[in-house]
């Protein structure tokens, strides 16, 4: 399994959580988990997916969600699950 975390943040608006899963599900990408919230009216959504099944590779993938975001009005990050694990190690 090739598992990625992807991040979501910036001000809430509809369609945020439809518009990322809809990219997801067209490119094959399988939600393992996800976990939302709104503080303040700023959206926070943290995913784990995994993209064995996918038909685009990671670097594109990446590219196109950075896009995406900027394109809804948000931030949206992609990083292999090992290095967010090595990034995030206390």
């Amino acid at each position: 399994m090739n598992k990625t975390i992807i991040t979501v943040v910036g001000q809430d608006r509809v369609g945020i959580i439809a518009k990322v899963c809809t990219y997801l599900a067209d490119n094959r990408v399988n939600i393992l988990d996800i976990s939302q919230t709104i503080v303040s009216g700023y959206f926070n959504m943290m995913m784990i997916v995994d993209t064995n099944g996918a038909v685009k590779e990671f670097g594109a993938i990446s590219e196109e969600l950075t896009a995406l975001g900027i394109q809804i009005g948000v931030i949206i990050k992609a990083q292999r699950e090992d290095i967010f694990d090595m990034m995030h190690r206390i």
